[in-house]
């Protein structure tokens, strides 16, 4: 199977736009204490990454985002494998699922906050509610796609439900599910940041936010691109992985 390289052509858009900025800022001596020039941006990220703060930022919010991500994306494996196979678990489960999934995780930071004080257990169980809801979803259609025959087959084996879950539904189901795990990916870490904005003095939120404290708003921008080049490239990366193992990005959207 031959892997496509990353695409940079998409690239072409923010970069001109970022440069045709510069290019107006520098001729018509434009001067801002609230937006920067794209090089005055490009300075401060080069000076907080060579001083290590922002790395060292990065590494606590993605430690929050992947404790919270291991969790909930267990457990919503978990649930969603039992809410697809048995039609009784899901009934059961209905109420409690449709009543919990719309209520956002930054409304639970003051609970958070009570039970768990500030730190990364606070920030790694909101993260885990957040990823449990993709993960769940997506298992449970993926579960109820599973084609029949393929079940049929594991009863005239005679496999028990964990052979049959373990050796005929998660493989035929992996597709769909690793969807939602690449969603929730992304949602992870967009809680660990704003988690980290609002209340937890930790990672990339937290330096956002002293960033914007001291009147540097080239360092908060810097920030902020830095935020989407890591989650661009984590995307990245599982597209890059999806591609390999399961030959196709499925459920991506055709231009």
């Amino acid at each position: 199977m031959r892997l496509r390289a990353i695409d940079w052509r998409g690239a072409v858009l923010p970069v001109g736009v970022l440069a045709t900025a510069e290019i107006a800022a520098r001729l018509t001596d434009y001067q801002s204490s609230s937006l920067p020039r794209p090089s005055e941006i490009v300075a401060a990220a080069a000076t907080a990454l060579l001083d290590g703060s922002m790395l060292h930022a990065t590494a606590q919010t993605l430690l929050s985002a992947l404790g919270g991500l291991a969790i909930g994306a267990s457990l919503g494996l978990i649930f969603g494998t039992l809410m697809g196979l048995f039609v009784i678990f899901n009934r059961l489960m209905e109420v409690t699922v449709e009543s919990l999934r719309p209520i956002p995780s930054v409304a639970l930071i003051p609970i958070a906050l009570l039970i768990f004080g500030l730190g990364y257990a606070m920030e790694i169980t909101l993260i885990a509610k957040t990823s449990f809801w993709p993960v769940l979803l997506l298992t449970i259609a993926a579960v109820r796609g599973v084609k029949p025959r393929l079940l049929e087959v594991a009863r005239l084996l005679r496999m028990g439900l964990i052979a049959r879950v373990f050796k005929i539904v998660i493989p035929a189901a992996l597709p769909g599910i690793f969807v939602g795990f690449r969603i929730a990916v992304g949602a992870a870490l967009v809680v660990a940041v704003t988690v980290e904005i609002a209340a937890n003095p930790l990672g990339l939120g937290y330096a956002m936010m002293r960033a914007q404290e001291s009147l540097r708003p080239d360092l908060v921008f810097a920030y902020l691109f830095w935020v989407g080049l890591v989650g661009w490239l984590i995307n990245a990366a599982l597209l890059w992985f999806q591609r390999r193992i399961f030959g196709t990005v499925a459920f991506r959207a055709r231009p």
